[in-house]
């Protein structure tokens, strides 16, 4: 595993370039920003140096698919990993787990080992977050450039349902984000009535 700045840069070049303007959600950002979350989450539940590693490149292509296409990209994530990764010294084995934790961030999310149940927590880890405003509204505009039709009333029905039907997998997650979630939830029922 080497030239791991390298990749990182080629990644984020990658999404740079090639990802349309109006992914105000899915961008290199977000990238950055479940990279640091599944690193977060991956030290409080004890992973190691190895497994903290896997994550932070998992997290790194998680999404590099949308370049390609938006609905099903986790499978355009994972081909691109394997095109890429063995270039940066990754075996078959480590891009075996790396494609798997980027599928369990495939909505519905079901994570199979505790990886995947971290980036899975990582990707969806605003939900619980006090930022959690601004990337809804981000994700709103994004999906609202792909479907003009869709209204402010029906993104925030889609978004209630969307938040009680999600749960945390980790125990940090659990216990860290969990509470403020069911915060942002009833904030946003309220404001429905």
């Amino acid at each position: 595993m080497q030239n791991k700045p390298l990749m990182q840069d080629f990644v984020l070049n990658l999404l740079k370039n090639n990802l349309p303007e109006k992914y105000y959600y899915h961008n290199p950002d977000h990238t950055l920003y479940v990279q640091e979350k599944v690193l977060e989450i991956g030290s409080h539940e004890q992973c190691t140096d190895q497994e903290l590693q896997l994550l932070g490149v998992a997290a790194l292509w998680h999404d590099t698919g949308y370049i390609k296409m938006y609905g099903n990209h986790e499978e355009q994530s994972c081909l691109l990993a394997q095109k890429y990764l063995p270039e940066y010294g990754y075996n078959s084995h480590d891009i075996d787990l790396i494609c798997g934790m980027i599928m369990a961030t495939k909505i519905p999310q079901l994570p199979q080992t505790k990886l995947e149940e971290i980036i899975a927590d990582a990707d969806l880890e605003y939900l619980g977050n006090e930022s959690f405003e601004v990337k809804a509204e981000c994700l709103f505009h994004e999906m609202h450039s792909i479907n003009p039709s869709l209204t402010l009333t029906t993104w925030n029905q889609l978004q209630i349902s969307f938040i009680q039907q999600h749960h945390y997998f980790t125990p940090y997650c659990k216990g860290n984000k969990e509470p403020l979630k069911q915060i942002l939830l009833d904030k946003l029922i309220q404001s429905r009535i």
